[in-house]
């Protein structure tokens, strides 16, 4: 039931008919789990919050960064090195007290995704990676779970809601993860401040269509809206039955997620430089990128690598950089998938460095 304060506090969702009193008590009542409290997940867990979302879940393991605060609005300067998760639900709690806030600080993996999804209603995808988009909807599929999905890329974004009454799940738009090199992030290829809180946006409004019961759910359509020109298009796909016969979830789909990589630090890396003469440093950033700025190597683009592999010495130290730390890592996992048994990763790229 919804004291007086949390009517006035409704009452412009209150009023209308498409929602009225029994769709925010269908809210109050709702369970839905965010996964991810970055760019896209701050607008949707502000906006669910806002919007009287009873409980929410927030499962994120990483913490604050100081290039997260040009898109992730949730955070302050005071909050760098604190956990998302726990930092965004102390944030919401001061936005709305009647919601319940649960966190998860914690990445989503297949040894955890069953557990965690397991209590909510809805789940929404707001993550990075597709290993982890992946995993969310096949568990989402063994629980029977709709899963509402954004994506950002530049100046792009999309939706869809998938697993929505027997609707078409992620596989049926996408059947297959991309190979090593082929998805890069925000990190790696940029975002425009304001994209991430209109995919987010969208994402919640339709959380609350769902669970209100009002309008039409983005199943089996995939919204994409481009903000260089403001247009938006509308794609259909259809269902595919082969991928709901799910029946535990496919550890390969986190195949280049699991190859394990030895991080090192800038400092260590001079270090061993120093000592060794068998020690490969790599940049594997575009040769414009290398050119403004590096710290040694050679320059073997990612794009390339696959290619060019055999130009290093399997036998010796292998340490591979980028500008963030995310195209090393799936260049080092590539290596180490190649039979290079040496491989280090320079943590969190250059991008920290002074050049």
């Amino acid at each position: 039931m919804l004291t007086n304060e949390e009517k006035t506090r409704y009452s412009k969702q209150i009023i209308m008919p498409e929602i009225g009193l029994s769709g925010q008590q269908k809210l109050q009542s709702a369970r839905v789990l965010v996964i991810g409290a970055g760019g896209l997940g701050c607008p949707v867990l502000q906006y669910l919050t806002a919007a009287g979302v009873g409980t929410i879940g927030i499962a994120d393991g990483d913490v604050v960064d100081l290039s997260n605060l040009q898109r992730q609005v949730l955070y302050t300067t005071a909050d760098l090195g604190n956990s998302k998760a726990s930092t965004a639900a102390a944030r919401l709690r001061g936005l709305n007290p009647h919601v319940t806030l649960q966190v998860h600080p914690e990445f989503i993996s297949n040894a955890n995704v069953l557990d965690i999804l397991y209590n909510y209603d809805i789940i929404v995808d707001g993550s990075d990676n597709f290993a982890t988009r992946y995993l969310v909807s096949d568990a989402c599929v063994l629980l029977n779970k709709p899963m509402v999905s954004g994506a950002i890329y530049k100046f792009e974004g999309q939706v869809s809601v998938f697993n929505y009454l027997e609707g078409p799940t992620y596989r049926c738009l996408f059947p297959e993860p991309p190979g090593t090199g082929e998805s890069p992030n925000c990190a790696d290829i940029g975002v425009v401040a304001t994209l991430p809180g209109i995919v987010g946006t969208i994402q919640a409004n339709e959380v609350i269509k769902m669970i209100t019961g009002t309008g039409t759910v983005l199943s089996g359509k995939l919204l994409v809206v481009d903000t260089l020109t403001m247009q938006t298009d509308m794609f259909s796909f259809a269902a595919n039955p082969a991928n709901k016969n799910i029946t535990a979830l496919p550890y390969e789909t986190e195949k280049t997620c699991t190859v394990p990589i030895t991080q090192i630090t800038y400092t260590d890396l001079l270090k061993k430089s120093a000592s060794s003469t068998t020690v490969h440093i790599v940049d594997v950033r575009e040769a414009e990128e290398h050119a403004i700025g590096n710290i040694g190597g050679i320059n073997v683009p990612l794009s390339v690598l696959e290619k060019r592999y055999s130009d290093l010495n399997p036998t010796f130290d292998i340490v591979v950089y980028c500008a963030s730390g995310t195209r090393s890592m799936h260049a080092a996992r590539m290596l180490s998938e190649k039979g290079f048994a040496n491989v280090f990763n320079l943590t969190g790229g250059i991008s920290q460095l002074t050049l």
